[in-house]
């Protein structure tokens, strides 16, 4: 999985990946032109959609109506001890009534998203950059 990120200008990004673009922005009040979610934003769309779209294969492999199923994703911003994103909290509103059962099937298919398991489980990232001239690599965990 590859994406690329190319800076506009201000504070907007173009995030292309096999033959789609999108456009990560800032609110008006942070510098930007507001005509794109932002980073954080762009995350909780990830797991939304991840989720969303475990929700519905689970619904259709039911035979339940899966068309309309909706998500919500909120989670809390902290600064200590750093500025990150904390207490996740995704709710899928399915369109048909649901059994405590198929209730329970929806919950166990989305804990199968990639996006999901990756927050539940952070990975390694390695960090390189790189000027004009020479570059430099500084690893994380």
């Amino acid at each position: 999985m590859e994406v690329t990120v190319e800076h506009l200008g201000s504070v907007q990004f173009e995030i292309r990946t096999r033959n789609h673009s999108i456009i990560s922005d800032q609110p008006i009040n942070d510098g930007g032109f507001d005509e794109g979610m932002t980073p954080p934003e762009l995350l909780l769309a990830s797991l939304g959609s991840c989720a969303g779209y475990y929700a519905a294969q689970y619904l259709w492999k039911n035979k339940l109506a899966n068309e309309g199923t909706r998500v919500r994703v909120t989670c809390e911003k902290v600064k200590d001890p750093l500025a990150r994103m904390t207490n996740f909290v995704i709710e899928v509103d399915a369109p048909v009534e649901l059994s405590d059962e198929q209730r329970k099937g929806v919950e166990e298919a989305v804990e199968h998203c990639l996006v999901h398991n990756t927050l539940l489980h952070p990975p390694k990232i390695e960090l390189k950059v790189a000027g004009a001239g020479a570059g430099a690599a500084k690893h994380m965990k």
